[in-house]
């Protein structure tokens, strides 16, 4: 059995508060929002139809309320953007812009306010005809933030450290084009669980939780939970359940296969895998963080409209 690899010291698992209090559900990582923001960057994807537009709208609109404010068109690189500065970043778009904005902004500790211009919008907290009200309530620091927990996926070549990838939903391990399956060794703490033979295996925060890994049968977990997941993909002849992981566990997985496999970050990012590649996965030091004005059970009331209404069935229509 290959031994696990981590080119760092594993996170250790956060106590998970209870999220219930007397005047109802509440997350048990929100906080008042207290910074009045001043310097804002307002994102968006040229390719969106509309988003040019809102941005312009919106870095206009704060602009004339006398706030530091500039607009940025959404590229494939997003490591290139400069937010070291900004108290807040306002994505426009759906929930890949989300995600990407998301990942940026952890490394800096700054929150994000989406305005959704996608199907679904789980992560957004605006809608196009809104943003004017909420901007006000956050620019007077009423609003609250929601801290969403990532991973880190480190991929190794025998010692040798490829890559490493910080992970908001999901970090994928799959084959390629040939529809045929691959074999998976999937160890926690270098101890054996199980080897899937299957197209695949998904390891999920909370927040991805709602995305891949629903469709395969996963469970929801609430945004707020420390947990994360792992579920495979048409599993053959073997473990075909989700297992819960704690947030301080180390898993790792080694690659066997005579073909293209790939790994997947987010659905944003593909890296090619060999045979005997490792994938080691645990809870990362950065942490996604959410504005939000509407109140914590949020989540569930998005969750009803979306599973009674998939939206992104009409993409393509």
């Amino acid at each position: 059995m290959e031994r696990a690899r981590f080119s760092g010291s594993s996170a250790e698992a956060e106590p998970i508060q209870s999220s219930f209090v007397t005047a109802g559900l509440t997350s048990a990582t929100a906080r008042s929002g207290r910074q009045t923001p001043q310097r804002i960057l307002v994102v968006y994807p040229p390719h969106v139809e509309g988003a040019e537009i809102l941005a312009r709208d919106v870095t206009q609109h704060l602009r004339r309320l006398k706030v530091e404010v500039d607009s940025v068109a959404l590229s494939g690189d997003v490591k290139s953007l400069d937010i070291a500065e900004q108290d807040m970043i306002v994505a426009l778009g759906g929930d890949g812009t989300m995600l990407r904005c998301g990942r940026m902004a952890a490394a800096r500790d700054v929150s994000v306010l989406g305005i959704n211009l996608g199907r679904l919008g789980f992560l957004a907290e605006v809608q196009p005809n809104d943003w004017k009200g909420v901007l006000a309530r956050v620019l007077v620091g009423d609003y609250w933030v929601e801290e969403r927990m990532m991973l880190r996926a480190e991929h190794f070549r025998g010692d040798e450290l490829v890559g490493s990838h910080e992970i908001l939903n999901e970090a994928v391990v799959s084959r390629g084009a040939l529809a045929r399956p691959i074999r998976l060794q999937a160890s926690i703490e270098r101890a054996e669980i199980a080897t899937y033979v299957a197209d695949g295996l998904i390891v999920s925060t909370a927040t991805g939780s709602t995305a891949y890994a629903l469709a395969v049968g996963g469970p929801i977990l609430p945004p707020e939970l420390k947990n994360f997941l792992m579920i495979p993909i048409a599993p053959h002849l073997c473990v075909e359940r989700a297992i819960i992981l704690a947030g301080g566990a180390n898993l790792s997985i080694v690659v066997r296969t005579d073909h293209q496999a790939i790994l997947s970050a987010d659905g944003q990012v593909e890296v090619p895998l060999r045979d005997g590649d490792t994938i080691c996965v645990r809870t990362s030091s950065l942490v996604t963080r959410f504005a939000r004005v509407q109140e914590p059970t949020y989540f569930y009331r998005n969750l009803t409209e979306c599973m009674s209404h998939n939206r992104s069935a009409e993409k393509f229509k």
